[in-house]
Order: structure tokens, then sequence, then C-alpha cells
């Protein structure tokens, strides 16, 4: 049986608004990297080798879905829309950033002082295309300020305050969970 194709921008709107209203624009994933990035950032303050930390942000990465989860019974927002040819798309656009690991592993093995701009980078570059998929530009306007914001502090920032990079990346998380909530 063949799905039937929208081809009309109505069809397609109308969809990207259905996940939009029923996901809450993914607030429950943006809440969950905010405290997630509030961990990170407090690690960073401790004194463990880089190579050490940058192992712990990837642990402490880990807990992103089962809180994302948690929250999402607590927001009532929908992960799976059945209903809705876009829904598999979600899922897609975050998986595409696994396409990048290889380069944070390739600076985790041969520059660790530079993963947690490196992470930043691409954790906030990753928040680009759901801008289209909630016709939300909060993610398209944080997607810039953190990759950008993170790269420069990375070449401006001694290496005893590297922790001004996922701190600042917490606060931007922070800001896009307010707007997604009033907006």
């Amino acid at each position: 049986m063949k799905q039937k194709i929208c081809t009309n921008t109505e069809g397609l709107r109308g969809m990207k608004l259905d996940i939009s209203l029923r996901a809450k624009n993914g607030i429950d994933f943006i809440i969950s990297a905010f405290l997630i990035w509030l961990l990170i950032s407090t690690l960073w303050t401790l004194q463990f080798s880089a190579y050490d930390k940058s192992v712990y942000t990837f642990i402490i990465g880990g807990i992103l879905l089962p809180l994302a989860f948690l929250l999402s019974k607590m927001l009532k927002t929908n992960w799976k829309i059945k209903d809705n040819p876009l829904q598999p798309l979600g899922l897609w656009l975050n998986f595409a950033q696994l396409f990048y690991f290889p380069f944070l592993f390739f600076v985790l093995i041969n520059d660790p002082e530079n993963f947690i701009m490196t992470f930043a980078i691409i954790t906030g570059a990753h928040l680009f295309p759901y801008a289209w998929f909630y016709d939300e530009i909060g993610y398209a306007v944080c997607a810039g300020i953190i990759s950008f914001g993170s790269f420069f502090m990375g070449l401006f920032t001694d290496a005893d305050k590297i922790y001004f990079i996922p701190l600042f990346t917490t606060a931007m998380f922070l800001l896009l969970s307010v707007w997604l909530f009033i907006y």
C-alpha cells in the first residue's frame, strides 16, 4: 500500500503546525539540554584533566533521552504522533548530529582541551533544522549563537576559564526554553 504524498504547502504547514503544537516545540528536549549542560558546566570547573572531563561529558549527555522522556510526561508533550507523516523526521534530524561524532572523537584524542568547544558547536548546529521542523525561529537563532559564540569563546578564553563555554551553552538553552514557553 502506497502512502499518500502531500504536495500542497497548506498540507505541509498543517502537518508542521500539528507537530509543533502536540510536541510543544520540543520544549522537553530543550529543558533537558539545559539541565545537562548545567551539569556539564559544573564538571568543567573541576580539577580533572580535559580528557577525563570530556569522557564524563559524554556520560552526562547519555541521560538526555531519559530526562526528556520524564519531562515529556510532566509537560504532557507527545514524542510519537503516529498520524503525522512528518513525525519521524524529528528523530532523523537528531540522529544527524551523530555523523559529527568522528570529528568529536578526533578532537577528544588529539586536542581534549578543545573538546567542550567542539561539542558545544555541534550541539548548537544540530538545533538549526528544528527551526524549520517546528516553524520556530528561536531554534535557528540559538543554533547560530551557540555555534559561533562557542567558537569565538574557544579562540579567546584561557584554558582555566574554558568552563565559560558550557556555561554559555547552558544560558542559551535556558533562553530558548523561556522563548518556547512564552511563544
